[in-house]
């Protein structure tokens, strides 16, 4: 069976058991995590979602299992006049479609009042953890939801590094600034590189800088040259939106007559395609 018909079956295993669907007296902004649903008879009451964060996951007495990954936690609260599940009824009802899964209970202490378990399942190539946990006496539960996943870099340097860089050597070369092919574009994933570039100027106040863009060899020199001052000026735009004075921020392009690797490698024109930031 392949991955994504797993993937597919344990969306519906999970969906099909005494589970409920979204509510509309749920939390604005809040709803389920797309295949673990909600006991039914509850409203979400509070979310957080995080591409990655860390949880300590009880799987013994004082013994945790720690993972990193993307990252829920669902808040519900039983609605006025829904039957109140039994702590054996919630914890039975995940072990079951979890199980189906391939996936087990690895620790549990529930009472009337309230209490935790945790489980987890295989997913994919990596696992889903949930940790479920219940209070006034089963009327409030929390579901924390981790899918096993290595985080994936999107600031390639701090603010507080790049001033690092520019009171050391003046200058320093940004590869996270990324744009259309062809173009002055901003691609979205600059954004979180840019936002440390305004960081970085809003929180040194004397800072002033010459933003400029290279490129590598291929193509006329004098469309290079021209591209890649389009580009050093988009960056400037940007920052001056985001409240930075222009005064502060001169631009420049130099195509490509400063390399600083060679362009016969792809390696080489990628590490040649950049932005400079120069302290003035």
């Amino acid at each position: 069976m392949t991955f994504a018909r797993l993937l597919l079956l344990g969306t519906v295993l999970l969906s099909s058991l005494a589970f409920a669907a979204a509510d509309p007296d749920d939390d604005q902004g809040c709803k389920d995590h797309p295949d673990v649903p909600r006991f039914p008879g509850f409203v979400v009451v509070g979310c957080t979602l995080n591409d990655f964060n860390a949880y300590d996951f009880p799987v013994a007495l004082e013994k945790v299992a720690s993972k990193e990954g993307r990252f829920w936690r669902l808040q519900y609260q039983l609605k006025e006049g829904a039957r109140t599940p039994s702590g054996v009824e919630l914890v039975r009802n995940y072990e079951n479609a979890f199980k189906k899964l391939g996936g087990k209970l690895h620790f549990k202490d529930m009472s009337d009042n309230g209490g935790f378990a945790t489980f987890s399942m295989p997913f994919g190539k990596t696992e889903r953890w949930l940790h479920l946990e219940s209070w006034n006496g089963h009327m409030t539960v929390t579901l924390t939801i981790l899918e096993v996943a290595a985080m994936e870099q999107k600031v390639e340097v701090s603010a507080s590094e790049m001033l690092e860089a520019l009171t050391k050597q003046g200058f320093i070369a940004l590869y996270g600034v990324t744009f259309d092919t062809g173009k002055d574009v901003l691609q979205p994933e600059s954004t979180p590189l840019l936002e440390e570039i305004a960081a970085l100027l809003k929180g040194t106040a004397s800072l002033t800088l010459s933003i400029e863009g290279h490129t590598d060899d291929v193509g006329d020199k004098k469309a290079n040259e021209a591209l890649s001052k389009k580009r050093a000026e988009s960056v400037k735009r940007w920052l001056t939106a985001k409240g930075i004075a222009a005064a502060r921020l001169s631009t420049n392009g130099f195509g490509a007559a400063k390399p600083l690797a060679d362009n016969r490698t792809e390696e080489g024109r990628a590490k040649n395609r950049r932005v400079e930031l120069v302290k003035k």
